[in-house]
């Protein structure tokens, strides 16, 4: 069962297709793979360098137990994490809380997946019911996850912090709420999979690290290959896999928060060479001025899946701020 596998291996994703795990590496704002963005690898030599990108070939064979999720780590790396990247994982039940805040505000009442109780939860298993709203608006909402890490308020196949597996009729991310919305309401094999794959292009996450870009890439395509299998029994066609690998691809990505840049890709640098009686600099306005829209590092893209057009991160950011402003002047 897909759904008891909490620790994806990259060689699993190889022998289904080398195509599906070049997905899940690639960087779309870039057209080059996902890169390290952390120096916990150099010691593997040449490759694994912060800058460098993250290849087929550093993560199976040899590598094939290089990355794995957080709760799988020792305690010096997760120590060392925590120190040297502010890296804190919210254990699951927090994640429920939390999500069932957003919920509350959708549905305009409380408990509507399940009740929160002592750091666990009990599930409502009845099939959820839409007021005003239908349930295709819920599943078209748009979700995203700032500072993702392995994705826990997206998915929860398993608890990032103790390691334990969710059974899928219990989870509690927003993905999983979406997907099970959908498996409530459509029998029919195509229309699940057309509005499941709706609720993919509405949930978006990204990170600074490229391991847990791609941790989370992986933890939201097999939640989708768990929701398959526990409506229909059989495993999904491979097409449609590499399908949902791209789209998921698009929508978790690798993002410095504060610049809406890849790490590290602003450049700083002063030459010695005189051209026209001018020093050649190489200055990033951005980062100079803390102006974001200035930087000369590579901005981030996602797909707007409406248009079907890729369109800057930090672009999105600025209409929906103008769309909010016309919001409150109307009231």
């Amino acid at each position: 069962m897909f759904d008891e596998l909490i620790d994806v291996k990259e060689e699993q994703l190889l022998s289904i297709d080398i195509e599906l795990l070049n997905i899940l590496l690639k960087d779309n704002s870039s057209n080059n793979n996902i890169i390290w963005a952390t120096t916990d690898y150099e010691q593997n030599g040449m490759g694994f360098e912060f800058e460098s990108e993250i290849t087929i070939n550093k993560i199976t064979e040899k590598y094939k137990n290089l990355i794995k999720p957080r709760s799988k780590k020792s305690k010096i790396e997760k120590d060392a994490r925590s120190r040297n990247n502010a890296e804190v994982f919210t254990p699951s039940w927090i994640c429920n809380e939390q999500n069932n805040l957003v919920d509350e505000a959708w549905f305009d009442k409380k408990n509507v997946f399940n009740v929160s109780l002592e750091k666990k939860w009990i599930t409502n298993y009845d099939k959820i019911k839409f007021g005003k709203n239908k349930w295709q608006d819920y599943v078209k909402s748009t979700r995203i996850e700032i500072a993702c890490g392995e994705a826990p308020y997206l998915v929860s196949r398993y608890d990032t912090v103790t390691g334990k597996a969710i059974k899928v009729e219990d989870r509690i991310g927003l993905l999983d709420r979406k997907l099970r919305i959908v498996s409530e309401n459509n029998d029919d094999e195509f229309e699940w999979i057309k509005w499941s794959t709706i609720a993919v292009k509405n949930i978006y996450g990204f990170d600074w690290q490229g391991d847990n870009v791609l941790l989370a890439r992986e933890n939201l395509l097999y939640t989708y290959i768990d929701y398959y299998y526990y409506k229909f029994k059989k495993k999904p066609n491979i097409e449609l896999i590499k399908n949902i690998a791209n789209i998921i691809s698009w929508n978790i990505w690798q993002m410095d928060g504060t610049k809406y840049v890849i790490p590290n890709s602003c450049k700083n640098e002063k030459s010695t060479e005189i051209l026209e009686d001018k020093t050649n600099e190489n200055i990033c306005e951005g980062c100079k001025t803390g102006n974001n829209k200035k930087h000369n590092g590579i901005y981030c893209k996602v797909m707007n899946w409406d248009s079907n057009r890729k369109v800057k991160f930090e672009s999105m950011l600025k209409k929906n701020r103008r769309e909010y402003g016309r919001k409150r002047n109307r009231r």
